[in-house]
């Protein structure tokens, strides 16, 4: 029975990461490798309040301008992924963060510390939007949930492995911790440089003619894109209380700091041995049930820890949400991808990004305020109510989708083609346009398209 079960086990690995292109793997490392060097953003408030001195205030001060730089580039950088291309622009981040994190290991004066801490900000989130835009271009539609699951374990190990590491780090050497970071952020550029080649698909004469110009100005405009994009960030407000609202909701219920170590390690354990099998149980199923369940289950998962008064109670409530955030991270990823114009995917991806970063700014203000004025029950009530409205806000904006086998020609609800790019001005393409468009994907689409779409005029819908 034992030996039955590892073969299931290893056939279920197999199939699920057999398949993917190459590049899509070294893309992967390189994600991975980056995890591991993650030091910055886990270590910066207790290396400047207890290797550096400062006081909680400052220490929160440049944790908040971190998450900033990460607000303001997010927008920038789909930009120059879609100009300039994934690449370069992936490049250009990860060199970047490279070199502003080993400098920030040795500024000395505060503002000095506040600006490059800034950049660090900038620079080390840079390269998400031309990552995912990557990813969605290199792996064939039907892989896509898949594909986006992997590079979430690969974030989850990381970030997982690196925070314990770390800890050994910091009690030798703060400025060892952003050099090894610096060191292995460099990797990754080196990676990217040497082994993935451009994806950024090439426009030709027929699709310039037939597709409108896509700028910052189209996605403001696109309201299906933008609804996800503030549910996204309603979704974002309540999973970041993990990590901001809960250890002080804890901390106040006379729980050490070692008790919330334990219970948030659910998280990062469950994700490493759950995403995988997951992934596999929702890879071709309604992505509308599961944004409105994991909605759902997310904000109640939070809302069970009103009612919390054990450390085993708290742990099993980080169960349930972190249950929630498995089937959600990568469903809301493919999401974005199928709302997105190919020739365009990195500003959508871009404004995507930001809802997280805004979300990563604004949940320590909302714990803050909600736990010190009306108590902590307050914030988890909260989080049960917007993961309902997240339930029903999905509901509605998916209910407006085209439905499956609906033709390229056919005009969705908005007046807009689904053969052509959702967002507000596209016009219809015609047949002869179509035909004389040669196709950059001959996989057919899977059976939960919304529409058949051509790859070559706008984005595939996975």
């Amino acid at each position: 029975m034992p030996y039955a079960a590892t073969g299931r086990m290893r056939r279920a690995v197999t199939e699920s990461v057999s398949g993917l292109p190459r590049a899509f793997w070294w893309l992967w490392i390189s994600t991975l490798v980056n995890r591991l060097g993650a030091f910055v953003a886990t270590f910066m408030a207790l290396y400047l309040t207890l290797e550096r001195g400062y006081s909680a205030s400052y220490a929160g001060l440049v944790v908040a301008l971190h998450g900033l730089g990460g607000v303001v580039s997010s927008l920038g950088a789909g930009v120059m992924t879609d100009r300039l291309g994934r690449r370069p622009t992936l490049l250009i981040a990860q060199a970047s963060t490279a070199v502003s994190v080993a400098v920030l290991g040795f500024m000395e004066h505060p503002v000095a510390i506040a600006g490059v801490a800034l950049l660090v900000g900038m620079a080390s989130n840079a390269s998400r939007p031309a990552v995912q835009a990557m990813m969605a271009d290199i792996v064939r539609p039907e892989d896509r949930v898949r594909a986006f699951s992997l590079n979430y374990w690969a974030i989850n190990l990381g970030f997982a492995v690196s925070s314990a590491g770390a800890g050994f780090i910091a009690s030798y050497s703060y400025r060892a911790g952003f050099l090894i970071e610096a060191a292995m952020t460099m990797v990754c550029a080196i990676v990217v440089f040497t082994k993935l080649p451009e994806s950024r698909p090439v426009q030709t004469e027929v699709e310039k003619a037939a597709e409108p110009v896509v700028g910052l100005g189209t996605v403001l405009r696109d309201g299906r894109f933008m609804g996800v994009v503030g549910l996204s960030f309603v979704v974002a407000l309540i999973f970041q209380q993990g990590s901001v609202g809960l250890p002080v909701a804890m901390g106040e219920a006379g729980f050490t700091p070692a008790d919330y170590g334990l219970a948030i390690a659910v998280n990062g354990v469950l994700i490493v041995v759950m995403q995988i099998p997951v992934t596999r149980f929702i890879e071709h199923r309604d992505p509308r049930r599961l944004l409105v369940i994991s909605s759902v289950v997310a904000g109640y998962g939070f809302g069970l820890t009103a009612f919390a008064g054990s450390l085993g109670v708290f742990a099993l409530t980080v169960c349930v949400w972190t249950l929630a955030e498995i089937v959600n991270a990568p469903t809301q990823t493919g999401l974005v991808v199928r709302l997105s114009p190919v020739h365009g995917r990195g500003r959508y991806q871009g404004m995507y990004t930001m809802s997280w970063s805004v979300a990563a700014l604004v949940a320590p203000l909302m714990s803050g305020f909600m736990i010190d004025r009306f108590g902590a029950e307050w914030l988890w009530g909260t989080c049960a109510v917007l993961g309902t409205g997240a339930a029903l806000g999905y509901w509605g904006l998916m209910r407006k989708l085209p439905e499956e086998g609906a033709e390229p020609g056919e005009v969705a609800p908005g007046g807009v083609a689904p053969g052509v790019a959702d967002a507000p001005g596209a016009v219809e393409v015609t047949a002869a346009a179509e035909s004389a468009v040669p196709r950059t994907d001959s996989v057919a689409p899977p059976e939960d398209f919304v529409a058949p779409r051509t790859d070559s005029v706008a984005a595939p819908r996975p």
